[in-house]
């Protein structure tokens, strides 16, 4: 090793500096396999302070670093490029539940603990943390922090920016800023803490973060419905609404193809209805009182049914029937793989443009790529849809992804017509940096390098990442 690498390893131990190849490997590759990179050593320190020595070492002989938490983010953001001169700073190692507070209903944790740990611990004291993502066993709080993942209950409760009150971040020379406040209300200048949330490791290392808690639901209704097309998918989430308010807390859209797929490669799963519908819906309401569901889910069927807005429905009479209807929507991202390649996409729209947006990017695909399979699904509720395109049965999966930028290019065209975003949850990365010059005002991209400047000056911050 030489001296930087010696000097890293006495700051956190030797057995916590990865160098052998074997060792590295898990931190190198991203889960679709879209971005493999090297790196010099992975440094896995155990607190702020090591993070603190690590950054200010780093800041000193410009030695590139990678934060990294639970690897499972989608644009590469978190794996280091091909040329082998970063380090890998994982914040594994730093899993501390530091603090609860039911009454405030706060929880301070360390960027390492997994998503459904705080969640775990959350229920430990009576309460919901409502970040919910299909990773969630993996994936960890400062990963989340920094993509500003999304999921399942924006809807009701925000993207994680909503949810965090509160950071404790190492900047890139090394200086701490502890801002982990548990306030509700703190007017006392610039918020900074959302400059950290969403900025991928490119301005500071979150090392810690405090978040908000809610009182946990006592009943659910989750129901799982047939519609005919977004349209009608559309209609359905304003009665719900209407009906339920503040309850509503899910309402994810699927097509039929995305049903039969989970069917084939997701063991255990079944088709909820007698009959196939070109469309569904899955829709969560959630209430903190334990009674009070059943008359607004039966008020809002019924609705539903007598306008047409809807043809079918199941409505899970048990925890296990509820299990088993989130499965199928839990399970469409990861048995795609098994029909070949997939062309993805992570937009969103203004929820209302969300049915014309689907019925112009479909046709626009089917007309680029004839046979093509289109699976798109996702959050109705706040509009993002993540616009997959299966490759057609029995056609070359390379020459497909060849066609990965044109069909890029085409379909962010398309958002751009109805002013969406070509990034609704998942950043940038590596992935989409090239993109930003294309769809951000250029006052809005030059205040963002300032603050890159400002923050990292040597540039050593995730290089390459989202600038």
């Amino acid at each position: 090793m030489d001296s930087t690498l010696q000097a890293f390893g006495a700051i956190i131990g030797a057995r916590n500096l990865l160098t052998d190849s074997a060792d590295m490997a898990p931190y190198l590759k991203e889960w679709r396999d879209l971005f493999t990179g090297k790196a010099r050593a992975v440094a896995r320190p155990s607190s702020t302070a090591q993070v603190a020595a690590l950054l200010a070492l780093a800041h000193e002989t410009g030695t590139p670093i990678v934060p990294q938490g639970g690897n499972t983010g989608l644009v590469g953001g978190q794996i280091p490029v091909a040329d082998g001169r970063e380090i890998i700073l994982s914040l594994g190692r730093m899993d501390k539940v530091r603090s609860i507070d039911p009454v405030s209903d706060t929880i301070i944790v360390e960027a390492g603990v997994t998503l459904s740990r705080v969640q775990d611990a959350a229920d430990g004291a009576d309460r919901l943390f409502p970040l919910s993502l299909a990773s969630e066993g993996s994936c960890t709080i400062g990963g989340n922090l920094s993509t500003n993942a999304g999921g399942t209950a924006v809807l009701a409760y925000g993207n994680s920016r909503d949810l965090c009150l509160g950071l404790e971040v190492v900047l890139a020379d090394g200086r701490i800023w502890n801002g982990l406040r548990t306030l509700r209300k703190d007017n006392t200048g610039y918020d900074l803490k959302n400059l950290f949330i969403g900025a991928e490791g490119t301005l500071g290392v979150i090392t810690a973060a405090s978040l908000k808690l809610f009182p946990k639901p006592r009943a659910r209704a989750t129901a799982f419905l047939a519609v005919d097309s977004p349209d009608q998918a559309l209609s359905l989430l304003h009665l719900a609404r209407a009906e339920a308010g503040q309850q509503l807390t899910t309402f994810e859209i699927m097509p039929r193809f995305g049903i039969e797929v989970v069917l084939r490669h997701a063991p255990g799963t079944r088709d909820p209805l007698a009959a196939p519908s070109p469309w569904y819906v899955l829709m969560e309401l959630s209430s903190p009182g334990a009674d009070g569901l059943d008359a607004t889910v039966e008020r809002l069927l019924e609705a539903a049914l007598d306008q047409g807005v809807i043809s079918d429905a199941v409505l899970a009479a048990s925890e296990s029937q509820r299990q088993d209807l989130w499965r199928i929507r839990e399970a469409m991202s990861e048995v795609q793989r098994f029909e070949g390649g997939s062309i993805k996409h992570d937009v969103s729209v203004p929820v209302a443009a969300v049915p014309d947006f689907l019925a112009e990017a479909i046709a626009l695909v089917i007309k680029m790529i004839p046979g093509c399979r289109p699976l798109p699904f996702g959050h109705l509720g706040d509009g993002n849809i993540h616009f997959n395109i299966t490759q057609p049965e029995g056609a070359d999966k390379a020459a497909f992804l060849a066609r990965w930028d044109e069909i890029n290019a085409a379909v962010h065209a398309v958002v751009a017509n109805f002013q969406g975003s070509i990034s609704a949850e998942h950043g940038i990365g590596r992935l989409k940096r090239h993109l930003l010059p294309g769809v951000k005002d250029p006052v809005e991209l030059a205040l963002m390098r300032a603050i890159k400047a400002t923050l990292d000056p040597t540039g050593i911050l995730n290089p390459g990442a989202v600038l």
